[in-house]
C-alpha cells in the first residue's frame, strides 16, 4: 500500500523560508529553484503562496 506519507517529506520551516527567499531574490522560476534545492516544484509553489499570503 502506497500511502502519501511514504512519498512526502517534511521540511523545516527555515528551509522553506530560505527556498522562498531564493525564488524571490534570484530572478529564477520556481521550477529552477526547486531543482536546485531538491524539492518538487509544486511543493515550492505552495510554500511561496503560503508564506506570501501571511505577509499581505
Amino acid at each position: 500500500m502506497g500511502s502519501k506519507s511514504n512519498r512526502s517529506r517534511r521540511y523545516p520551516e527555515e528551509f522553506k523560508r530560505d527556498a522562498v527567499a531564493l525564488v524571490r531574490s534570484s530572478g529564477k522560476i520556481v521550477t529552477e529553484v526547486a531543482q536546485e534545492v531538491g524539492v518538487s516544484a509544486e511543493g515550492l509553489r505552495n510554500w511561496v503562496k503560503k508564506l506570501l499570503s501571511f505577509r499581505t
